[in-house]
């Protein structure tokens, strides 16, 4: 085990606390459910290259069921809707599907073809008790979709003004700024640029130019108006909004090696983890973006990272999956 020392860390890096293998194939997208009541066990949900998602039940740390509803065609997006026995799944296929897990059900009530060739990750926000809205890239090279569920009727279809160059959308977060407020879609283009959108009127309100390459990811912490993007450079860039909702380059952070697969800001917004090309992790303080660990583990690209929903937040861990077939599991409340 190869563990990277920070200057200024209290502890070096911790091992995983846990490692899940049998997927037999890269992995994509995680999902954790670990908010229920007991005797509920929590869980982590994850997609794989091979079309299958893997249910793991993290008191076993085993599979206790395996979905397969994309084709064999890998799967790269999944959400659960209002707790874990309601799926959204998103694959290769052009299929975004709809699941009933309740009482040991795995059947796909409903599905939304896309047509969409890209690999850019649906977004859903809660609307109200059974309601959502859901982001998609659509058949249309620069477009989205947003649809309700699960009643799947279209909200609208964002298009970029004529002669825009931004490219497929590459990564999509819907957001409101509270309960009940106007819906609000940040998406990160093909040309680097990253974009707010105002869903209800489909309109942007502001666009600004991130990276020189495409966004591979992004994430928004709503309370403090301010998001974190990365591509296949060696650059994040944090950028702000501000109360006119014009997007501004709040800083950038030079990393070691390019390129980031995916971003995520823990939701207690202290710290945040990337996945990288460079089969590392990396965790940061969000406010100030300091730079705290990096979990040298994997043999291959990391793909995804997630952070648990656990109530009590000594359990609360972080997942990253890899290209080698693995995810591991990381315990880093008590170093943070």
């Amino acid at each position: 085990m190869k563990l990277k020392f920070i200057a200024g860390m209290a502890l070096p890096p911790p091992d995983p606390q846990f490692v899940l293998r049998g997927t037999s194939a890269a992995i994509h997208t995680l999902h954790f459910s670990c908010g229920g009541q007991e005797p509920d066990p929590p869980v982590l949900f994850s997609g794989s290259e091979n079309g299958l998602i893997h249910v793991w039940n993290l008191k076993t740390h085993r599979v206790d069921t395996a979905l397969d509803g994309h084709g064999r065609k890998s799967v790269y997006c999944v959400e659960t809707m209002g707790g874990k026995d309601r799926l959204l799944s998103q694959g290769r296929d052009q299929r975004i599907c709809l699941w009933d897990l309740a009482e040991g059900r795995t059947s796909v009530t409903d599905s939304v073809c896309t047509e969409h060739v890209g690999f850019c990750r649906c977004s859903l926000v809660q609307l109200a008790q059974g309601r959502w809205l859901m982001a998609t890239a659509a058949k249309v090279l620069q477009e989205v979709q947003v649809l309700e569920l699960p009643s799947k009727t279209s909200v609208c279809t964002l298009k970029p003004e004529v002669g825009a160059k931004l490219g497929m959308p590459m990564c999509l977060k819907l957001w409101q700024l509270s309960c009940g407020s106007q819906p609000l879609l940040l998406a990160g283009y093909e040309d680097g640029s990253v974009v707010l959108w105002n869903v209800t009127m489909g309109k942007v309100l502001s666009q600004l130019i991130c990276h020189q390459e495409p966004v591979m990811s992004l994430d928004f912490d709503s309370e403090r108006t301010k998001g974190i993007s990365g591509s296949s450079e060696k650059v994040l860039c944090i950028w702000s909004l501000n109360e006119q909702q014009n997007l501004q380059v709040y800083k950038t952070h030079e990393l070691v090696n390019a390129g980031i697969s995916d971003i995520t800001i823990r939701p207690d917004k202290k710290i945040l983890a990337t996945a990288g090309w460079d089969h590392r992790i990396r965790i940061f303080g969000w406010k100030k973006l300091k730079p705290l660990a990096v979990l040298d583990y994997h043999t291959a690209t990391v793909h995804c990272v997630s952070f648990s929903d656990h109530r009590n937040p000594r359990e609360r861990l972080l997942a990253a999956g890899s290209k080698d077939q693995r995810i591991s599991l990381w315990s880093l409340y008590t170093q943070s």
